[in-house]
C-alpha cells in the first residue's frame, strides 16, 4: 500500500533492510522502524499543533508499543502516550514512557485500575458509571482525584466492530449526575472514535458524525458549569488534520499512523510526513509457480498489494502479492511469480504490529545503525 511512497521518500530504509538481512543482523518477519523519519514526522506535527493550539498524545500500538520510540517522543515534547489497553499502559510505566491517556479504546480491567490510577495519567476515558466508580475508589485510596473523559456517541456515529461502548447523548445528563456523586473523579473532557476518516472522493481526512456528538456533549457539560474541557478528536491525526481539529473546536489529537506517514491520506497524496517503517522478509521457497515468503506480520486491514524483490536497487523488481486469506494463519506471503530462494523482499502496508508475531527493529538510517530489537509488544530482545 505504501511501497511506492517508501521508495520515493525513504530509500535509505530499504537499503538498510537489505543490508541487515544479508549480514544476518535481522531475520525475516521483522518490522523496521526508522527513528530518523519518525522524529522528523513527529516534529512537523508538534510544530503544526503549536501553531493551532492543539495538544498531542502519541499512540504506539501500531508500532508494537515500542519504548525507544516512546522515549524519543516524550523528549520531543508530546503531552505523553495514549495507551490502547491496560497492558500497553503498564508497559509504558515499566519503560519510563509518560502515560497521559488510558482507557481508550479498551477500558481498564478492574484488577488493573489501581495500578493505572497510581500513575496519575492526565485523563482516563470511561464508558460506564461502574468503571468511573472503580477509578474513584482507587483514587480515594491515594488521596487524589482522577480526571476522567467521557466517550460519547450520537445516532449517526460510526463504530468499528468490536469497539462499541460509551454514553449515548440521550443518557448523558443522567450519567453526568451519577458521576458527580463520585468523590474522587472529575469530568475533564469528551471524546469519540473515529472522529476523522479518509474520504477517497475528496482525497482528504474528513470529520465523521462523531465530532458532532462530541461537540454536543461538550455544550451540555458547559451548560452545567464545566469549563476547560478536553475535546479529544482522535483518528488520522497528522499535519493535514491538526488544523481541522482546531477549527472544529478540538483541543487534542492522537497521532498514530501519522507518525510513520502511513495513514490512508499518505498513500494517496504527498504529505509532510514520510514513510517511517517497512516489513522485511525473504523468499523461503517456490510452489505452484509462486514465490513463498516468510510471514507472521500480516494485518487484515493492511491493504497489502505489492512486494519489492531483489538484493539491491539495481536488481529490484516489483511484484504482486496474492490476496491473504483472513481464515488462515499467515505462514507465508505468496508472490505472483517464482523468485530465488533467500532473496530479500520488502513490503510496506498498513499494520498494527502489536497484533502480530513479528520482531521490531529500531534503526537510525542517518548513522546506519541498528538501535535495538524488540517483540511486537515492546519487550527488548536484542
Amino acid at each position: 500500500m505504501f511501497l511506492n511512497r517508501l521508495r520515493e521518500n525513504n530509500p535509505a530504509l530499504i537499503d538498510f533492510a537489505r543490508y541487515a538481512l544479508r549480514r544476518g543482523e535481522l531475520p525475516p518477519n521483522t518490522y523496521i522502524l526508522d527513528r530518523c523519519a519518525i522524529r522528523e514526522n513527529a516534529q512537523a506535527m508538534l510544530n503544526t499543533a503549536k501553531e493551532n493550539n492543539v495538544h498531542l498524545y502519541f499512540m504506539l500500538k501500531q508500532l508494537g508499543r515500542n519504548p525507544l520510540i516512546g522515549q524519543m517522543l516524550d523528549e520531543l515534547g508530546f503531552d505523553g502516550a495514549v495507551a490502547v489497553d491496560a497492558d500497553e499502559a503498564l508497559s509504558y510505566l515499566k519503560n519510563g514512557v509518560h502515560l497521559a491517556h488510558a482507557g481508550h479504546l479498551v477500558q481498564i480491567p478492574q484488577g488493573q485500575v489501581e495500578a493505572i490510577v497510581a500513575a496519575r495519567p492526565e485523563v482516563i476515558t470511561v464508558y460506564s458509571v461502574e468503571k468511573a466508580a472503580a477509578i474513584s475508589e482507587a483514587a480515594g485510596k491515594l488521596g487524589s482525584c482522577q480526571p476522567v473523559m467521557l466517550r460519547v456517541y450520537g445516532p449517526d456515529s460510526p463504530c468499528y466492530p468490536g469497539q462499541s461502548g460509551g454514553f449515548s447523548l440521550d443518557e448523558l445528563d443522567r450519567v453526568v449526575t451519577e458521576l458527580e456523586k463520585l468523590p474522587h473523579v472529575k469530568i475533564a473532557g469528551v471524546t469519540a472514535f473515529p472522529c476523522f476518516l479518509y474520504d477517497e472522493e475528496r482525497t482528504a481526512n474528513e470529520p465523521t458524525p462523531s465530532v458532532k456528538a462530541v461537540l454536543e456533549a461538550k455544550a451540555r457539560l458547559e451548560s452545567r458549569g464545566y469549563t476547560g474541557l478536553q475535546v479529544n478528536l482522535p483518528s488520522a491525526t497528522c499535519c493535514a488534520t491538526i488544523p481541522r481539529i482546531a477549527a472544529l473546536g478540538g483541543t487534542h489529537g492522537e497521532p498514530g499512523h501519522g507518525l510513520t506517514g502511513t495513514t490512508l491520506l499518505h498513500a494517496a497524496t504527498a504529505q509532510p510526513e514520510r514513510v517511517g517503517y517497512l516489513y522485511l522478509t525473504e523468499v523461503s521457497h517456490n510452489a505452484g509457480g509462486k514465490a513463498c515468503c516468510y510471514g507472521g506480520g500480516y494485518y487484515r486491514r493492511g491493504h497489502l498489494k505489492s512486494a519489492l524483490c531483489g538484493g539491491s536497487a539495481a536488481e529490484e523488481k516489483l511484484l504482486d502479492v496474492m490476496p491473504v486469506s483472513c481464515d488462515n494463519i499467515d505462514y507465508y506471503f505468496e508472490l505472483s511469480e517464482p523468485r530465488p530462494v533467500g532473496e530479500p523482499v520488502i513490503l510496506c502496508f498498513r499494520t498494527q504490529i502489536f497484533t502480530t508475531r513479528s520482531r521490531v527493529a529500531v534503526v537510525d538510517t542517518e548513522l546506519g545503525q541498528l538501535l535495538g530489537v524488540y517483540t511486537a509488544l515492546g519487550e527488548k530482545i536484542g
